[in-house]
């Protein structure tokens, strides 16, 4: 058995966190992946020098050295973006080497670029790291769960995110000082929009999708909505109501068209999804052969992300030195196979809903509002009313059986445009699993 070479682009905290685990698995690795994994070259702009355990590989400022390198048989970039980083990787590919990559962010907007590249020059592309740092996710998509239609994806794809949610739900926090709090204990970053918005467990969702649909995916196709706006009123009505508050990625295959959807949603708290607080991540999926699965796990750190990062490497590495390449494809469907599709349009979207009015302590206030809703056919299934939220408004809220999101939205701008209402209604969507 040969030894297979590997370059590294970027010596950030995964960077260091593969190296760590190619230096201390070493001996398990061999006995579990046929030969010697070598980590040959790091490069970085930003490092001095390696720790004395890497004594003897070989540091360069430069990834051209490591690209333009004959030796070397994988090339794992772990610097993100999508600028540099997509020049690397295609350069990578042209020059006939395999890339491991833990970069969602490029993948979900160039990775159709990307993966027809690498199928045309037969080189693998290993992105295990991409969603949900150590679970084994995109393995399980690509051959645990081959023999399923997959019916539906739920899931918490955002550490950041669950972290502030569970604060606020658990101690009664702000916002405000849950985000803070995050970013105190390393868990957020100065700039959290990504985190915060939605736009981290949307890129996760495009890859998820690719690969459970087989079809051709892009992250303007996901509606986005992030937790920035939420408070801790409506939290506590949640639980009342027996919901849990959570960032879900959602997405429900009808066959001829699929829901591409991230946003906050009260999740019943019988779920399986509801448990899973603080950093963690989890992943629900649906397949007509097996039901429900759960993945859960860490979703991010160095140690986890590095293992799956490793995980990619000595999956190419048994290829390269059995000698069959791509035996399974990178997003599970062969590439002829993969299609486009239609994304569901979000007006069309049907669930039942929470939602918080602040209106004025005067008679025939509930009566006007359950007019306007009755008259969009949306039927009430609950109300709650308590005292003054302040001293010119009281709360009214109300959970809905089954409507669609363009009646609900039309109502609700009829309702906020009253002159007994103060504020803007609220509204959250509850979670309903369906299959076709």
């Amino acid at each position: 058995m040969r030894d297979v070479k590997i370059g590294l682009i970027g010596f950030g905290t995964v960077g260091r966190g593969t190296a760590r685990v190619l230096y201390e698995q070493a001996d398990r690795l061999k006995r579990r992946g046929g030969g010697h994994v070598l980590l040959k070259a790091v490069a970085d702009i930003n490092v001095e020098s390696l720790p004395s355990h890497l004594e003897g590989i070989t540091l360069t400022r430069d990834a051209n050295d490591i690209l333009d390198d004959p030796a070397i048989d994988i090339v794992v970039e772990l610097i993100g973006g999508t600028t540099l980083a997509r020049t690397y990787i295609l350069k990578a590919i042209e020059n006939g080497k395999h890339v491991v990559t833990a970069n969602k962010a490029l993948l979900s907007q160039h990775g159709t670029e990307i993966f027809v590249l690498a199928a045309e020059k037969n080189v693998e592309i290993g992105f295990e790291a991409s969603v949900g740092g150590g679970i084994p996710i995109i393995k399980s998509l690509k051959e645990g769960l081959v023999a399923n239609r997959i019916d539906s994806i739920i899931g918490i794809l955002n550490g950041t995110a669950n972290y502030i949610l569970s604060k606020m739900s658990d101690y009664g926090l702000l916002f405000s000082e849950a985000l803070q709090e995050a970013q105190d204990k390393g868990y957020a970053e100065a700039d959290p929009g990504y985190d915060i918005e939605g736009i981290d467990t949307a890129h996760k969702l495009v890859i998820l999708m690719s690969m459970a649909y087989g079809m051709k995916m892009d992250l303007a196709d996901v509606t986005c909505e992030g937790i920035s706006r939420l408070e801790p009123i409506d939290i506590d009505y949640a639980k009342e109501m027996g919901y849990r508050l959570k960032l879900l990625a959602i997405s429900h295959n009808y066959g001829d068209h699929v829901e591409a959807r991230v946003h906050p949603t009260l999740v019943p708290k019988e779920h399986m999804l509801a448990s899973i607080n603080g950093t963690y991540n989890g992943v629900c999926f649906s397949g007509d052969m097996v039901g429900n699965i759960l993945l859960y796990g860490h979703g991010a750190g160095m140690m986890a992300t590095g293992s799956a990062v490793v995980a990619d490497i000595i999956d190419i590495s048994r290829n390269i030195m059995s000698g069959f390449i791509n035996r399974v494809p990178s997003l599970s469907y062969l590439p002829e196979y993969i299609k486009d599709r239609q994304i569901s349009p979000m007006a069309n979207l049907r669930c039942p809903f929470y939602i918080r009015f602040s209106t004025l302590d005067k008679t025939k206030v509930l009566s006007r509002i359950a007019g306007i809703l009755g008259d969009n056919g949306i039927s009430i299934e609950s109300v709650i009313q308590k005292g003054s939220e302040t001293e010119d408004s009281v709360p009214i809220v109300m959970s809905t059986y089954e409507a669609s999101e363009e009646s609900v939205n039309k109502a609700l701008a009829e309702i906020d445009s009253l002159d007994i209402t103060t504020d803007k209604a609220v509204k959250i969507r509850i979670l309903v699993e369906k299959h076709e």
